[in-house]
C-alpha cells in the first residue's frame, strides 16, 4: 500500500509515469469515467479550502467512485479531541482512500502510520503539498516542454509556503535546474530547505529581494500569497501582505515564453490585468490539478500501471528513527497531540529533525 506524505515518496519515474497518465486522461476523460466504479475517497479537511477540495471531489466523481467528508472541522470528532490516529482508524472502516488536509504540520504522515487505506496529503500546515508540486510539473512541463534546464523564480511567502517547499524538493532531482528565490528577509526559504536540499544536491540558487531585477532570467515564475493564517502576530502580516505586486508592467521585463504560476488563492499578489497575458498560466495549473489528482488516485488504488514501490526507503527510515525532547515547533501535530512520541531521523547533515515537520532536535 502506497501514500502520498511527501513529494519524494514518488521517484523521478513514477512521477513521470503519474504525469503520463495525466496526460492520457486530458486527452481522453471519457475513457476514465468508470475505472473507479463503487470507490470511495474521504475527504478529511481541517483547513478551508476551494480548490484543493474540490479538485479531489472532481477528480474522484469523474472516475465514477464516490465522496465522504464533513462540511468543516468543527463538526468533525476533532473538536471533541479526538486524535488523526483515532480518525483515520475509524475512517478506514468507511473509505477506500483518503485525502487530508490539516493545519499542523506532520499529521498527514501521522495518520499514514495507522491507516489500512492510502493517504494523501493535500497539506499539512506550511510544511508539504506534494498533489500541488505534481499540478506544477504537468504545467511547467506542458508550457516549457521539459521538466529540466530552467530557472524557476519563487516569489513571496517562502517561509510558509507549503507548495515552494514541496516544488523545490521535488525539482531539486531534475537536470540543470536553479532557483532564485524572491521575498523579504522574514519570510526567506527556510534553512533546511536551503541546507538539506539545495546545497545538499548542488543546486544553484540565489536569494533576492528585487523581483524586478530577477525577471529577465526567469523561465518560471511562481508566485504566492503572505498567508495570514500562518501568522501569529497580525502585525507582522499587515507590514509584509503587500511585499510584492506582479503587475503589467513587470511582466514587460519577462521573457515573451515565461510561464507565471501560482497555487491559488491570489489576494492581490497579482494585478487583475496580468490574468490576460498569454504566459499567466495559474487558472491552467487549476484544471490539471483535477487530471493529476485523477491520475494519483488510480495509481494509489491500483487501477493504473505504477513504479516500483518506495518501501525500503521508508524502511531505511523507520529503523533509524529515535525518541527526543518535544518538537519545538508550534504548529507540528506532536505539540496538539500531546501523547505523541516525538521522533527524529538524522538528515543528510546528521542533524536529527523530527519526522513529523522536520525542524531540528531541540
Amino acid at each position: 500500500m502506497r501514500h502520498l506524505i511527501d513529494p519524494l515518496d514518488f521517484s523521478q519515474e513514477e512521477i513521470t509515469s503519474l504525469l503520463n497518465l495525466a496526460d492520457r486522461i486530458r486527452s481522453d476523460p471519457a475513457a476514465y469515467q468508470d475505472v473507479a466504479a463503487h470507490k470511495k475517497l474521504a475527504t478529511l479537511f481541517y483547513e478551508p479550502s476551494t480548490r484543493t477540495r474540490l479538485s479531489f471531489e472532481a477528480a474522484m466523481l469523474n472516475l465514477g467512485g464516490h465522496v465522504l467528508g464533513f462540511p468543516s472541522e468543527t463538526v468533525s470528532s476533532a473538536s471533541k479531541g479526538e486524535s488523526v490516529a483515532d480518525t483515520i482508524r475509524v475512517v478506514s472502516c468507511y473509505a477506500d482512500i483518503v485525502a487530508m488536509r490539516h493545519p499542523k504540520e506532520g499529521a498527514p504522515f501521522r495518520a499514514s502510520r495507522y491507516s489500512r487505506i492510502p493517504v494523501i496529503n493535500a497539506g499539512d500546515g506550511g510544511h508539504q503539498h506534494p498533489t500541488q508540486t505534481m499540478t506544477d510539473l504537468m504545467t511547467i512541463r506542458t508550457r516549457m516542454g521539459r521538466l529540466d534546464n530552467l530557472t524557476i523564480g519563487l516569489c513571496g511567502d517562502l517561509k510558509f509556503g507549503r507548495t515552494v517547499h514541496s516544488l523545490i524538493k521535488t525539482m531539486a532531482r531534475c537536470k540543470n535546474i536553479r532557483f532564485v528565490l524572491i521575498s523579504p528577509e522574514e519570510l526567506r526559504v527556510p534553512d533546511y530547505i536551503i541546507k538539506d536540499v539545495l546545497e545538499a544536491n548542488g543546486i544553484e540558487y540565489r536569494e533576492t529581494r528585487s523581483l524586478e531585477e530577477s525577471m529577465p532570467e526567469l523561465d518560471i515564475l511562481y508566485m504566492t500569497r503572505v498567508q495570514k493564517e500562518r501568522f501569529f502576530n497580525e502585525e507582522d502580516y499587515i507590514r509584509l501582505k503587500n511585499s510584492y505586486i506582479l503587475t503589467k508592467e513587470k511582466m514587460d521585463l519577462a521573457k515573451p515564453d515565461m510561464a507565471v504560476l501560482h497555487p491559488l488563492p491570489r489576494v492581490n499578489e497579482i494585478a487583475l490585468d496580468v490574468d490576460d497575458d498569454p504566459r499567466a498560466a495559474y487558472f491552467e495549473q487549476v484544471q490539471n490539478g483535477v487530471y493529476v489528482r485523477m491520475a494519483l488516485i488510480l495509481t494509489l488504488l491500483g487501477l493504473a500501471p505504477s513504479g516500483p514501490l518506495a518501501e525500503q526507503a521508508l524502511s531505511a527510515q523507520r529503523a533509524a528513527e529515535a525518541t527526543g525532547a518535544p518538537c519545538r515547533n508550534p504548529r507540528c501535530i506532536t505539540v496538539a497531540e500531546e501523547e505523541l512520541v516525538p521522533l527524529y531521523v538524522p538528515d543528510a547533515h546528521g542533524v536529527p529533525r523530527c519526522v513529523y515537520c522536520e525542524h531540528k532536535m531541540p
